[in-house]
């Protein structure tokens, strides 16, 4: 893309976002109106109407010896690409609760969380935990009865947008999804902003996750329509991008030097890595968002879910955040980060808002497609049916 075309673009939509604010173009096939619907239903959802819930004043090691005494046993659905990506959870509660059986399920969160409804709906539930992308099951879960309210040691220090005031769920850790780039393979043009993406120069050489097959993916590329407008969508698919299932995708081709560039995937703003760049780029978007996590009111193992919560919230597990940021406002972002609430450009409000409206985002995923074509491949942790874990 010539750097007319960017300062033509940014001149001739500025206006617009000035003007519009948040609200997603028309031409998206998202109502004008759509934002301000879906923070309406997330305010009136999150709405503090139950049983005052006082926070967790017992020790880590009094919850473990209560979830020992429990059954010592415990399963977590959560959310991801692989079941790799449990591998640190796995190995770090492990040590810290030996006597524990700690059984983690690693699958998309779309799959995980109608599973949970079919499990709740035929009274075979598996999981004790669920740790998920889709924030508008827990909203919904919640109006049902469905969360055990719990507020976990440090729930007060949460930031207010991480948590569910009752203590239906808390957000337990901050991910952020952007573009990133193959240190060596860009040199010295690396892309800086989302605009350089449709450069000429990277056709045939990015690897991006669907957009209409996550929605994480599918809000990221929705703030790139809003800010650059549908041009830079039809210039961004003139690249011939190799899209994939599952948004570590993007990362496994820039760090196996397949690709140059990947797009949709997730990162660390402080990562020392001599092979790849995660970008958070100034003044431009990307999107970040607590992932909550509940415990279930019919879970075989609820102590054991409590002490999982509680340990997860702890400041040793939040300073120790591989992207540098944390969940509560009482620990220290990373040299260089501020928290990332405090980042316009994260749009950590927008997530849980744009997730509430399933209506729009079911247009918006069929528009991309248009642009995309549709997605192909097996989901990326396999197919899991009905009852993983038991």
């Amino acid at each position: 893309m010539s750097r007319d075309f960017s300062r033509r673009r940014l001149l001739a939509t500025g206006a617009g976002v000035a003007l519009g604010g948040a609200a997603a173009v028309s031409a998206s096939g998202v109502p004008a109106n759509a934002n301000a619907l879906s923070a309406s239903n997330s305010f009136a959802s999150t709405l503090s109407s139950g049983p005052r819930v006082r926070e967790e004043t017992r020790s880590l090691e009094e919850l473990y010896a209560a979830a020992v005494a429990e059954g010592g046993k415990l399963v977590l659905y959560q959310g991801g690409d692989v079941d790799s990506q449990a591998a640190g959870v796995r190995a770090a509660f492990g040590e810290r609760f030996p006597d524990i059986d700690l059984t983690v399920v690693v699958d998309y969160s779309k799959y995980h969380d109608v599973r949970v409804d079919n499990q709740l709906a035929t009274g075979t539930l598996v999981p004790d935990v669920v740790q998920l992308q889709t924030l508008q099951d827990f909203t919904r879960w919640k109006r049902e009865g469905r969360l055990l309210p719990y507020k976990p040691a440090g729930f007060s220090k949460v930031h207010e947008g991480f948590k569910d005031p009752d203590g239906a769920w808390t957000a337990l850790m901050v991910i952020g999804f952007s573009f990133m780039y193959g240190i060596e393979a860009a040199g010295a043009h690396a892309p800086r902003t989302p605009l350089d993406l449709v450069d000429p120069r990277w056709k045939g050489q990015i690897a991006s996750s669907y957009p209409h097959d996550d929605d994480a993916v599918l809000y990221l590329f929705s703030l790139y329509q809003r800010t650059y407008g549908w041009d830079w969508v039809a210039e961004f698919a003139a690249q011939q991008p190799q899209f994939a299932r599952g948004s570590h995708t993007p990362g496994l081709a820039v760090n196996g030097k397949q690709k140059a560039i990947g797009v949709g995937g997730s990162g660390s703003a402080v990562s020392t890595s001599t092979v790849t760049k995660w970008v958070v780029p100034e003044g431009h978007p990307f999107m970040a968002w607590g992932q909550r996590a509940a415990v279930l009111k019919q879970a075989a193992n609820p102590t054991a879910g409590k002490l999982y919560l509680n340990w997860a919230l702890s400041e040793e597990r939040q300073k120790a955040a591989f992207n540098g940021w944390s969940v509560r406002t009482d620990v220290t972002p990373s040299p260089g980060l501020k928290p990332v609430w405090e980042n316009p450009d994260a749009h950590v409000d927008g997530f849980p808002k744009f997730m509430e409206d399933r209506a729009a985002i079911e247009r918006l995923k069929q528009t991309f497609a248009l642009y995309f074509g549709e997605v192909k491949g097996d989901p990326t942790p396999g197919w899991l049916g009905l009852h993983p874990g038991r």
